[in-house]
């Protein structure tokens, strides 16, 4: 298989909360937008998350074990924004010996986003890369 894009699908009845959440906190754009399903475009070609109402006898997302990792810039600025904007975080933003300066948050249906900039990893994290 040679997939030519990947996103995740959340089935959740808080479709409204995660639309207001993302677009409010990240800058998150429509992509389509029909009410009980939600298409977001992280950036302007960038990648894109759903939530969808449950149909029929779907299951209905449990809100645990689930980390949504964003790659930005600057960490420390982002951090600083996102509290700013009064987001608690859920780990502190920390150097991390594997390789990246991160924190996490949680958005409103349970996801953790783990929000990082990369560092230098330690020696003992530098023979794990293979690119």
């Amino acid at each position: 298989m040679n997939p030519q894009a990947l996103s995740t699908c959340f089935c959740t009845p808080d479709v409204d909360a995660c639309r207001m959440f993302y677009r409010k906190h990240f800058a998150a754009s429509i992509a389509f937008d029909c009410g009980w399903y939600l298409s977001l475009r992280f950036g302007k070609e960038g990648p894109t998350v759903q939530f969808m109402e449950p149909r029929e006898d779907m299951p209905v997302f449990g809100g645990a074990g689930v980390v949504l990792n964003f790659k930005v810039e600057d960490v420390d600025a982002e951090h600083a924004r996102l509290t700013g904007e009064g987001l608690a975080t859920v780990r502190p933003l920390e150097d991390h010996p594997w390789g990246d300066r991160g924190f996490s948050v949680v958005d409103p249906i349970g996801n953790a986003l783990y929000i990082y900039s990369d560092i230098e990893p330690t020696e003992e994290y530098k023979a794990y890369y293979r690119e």
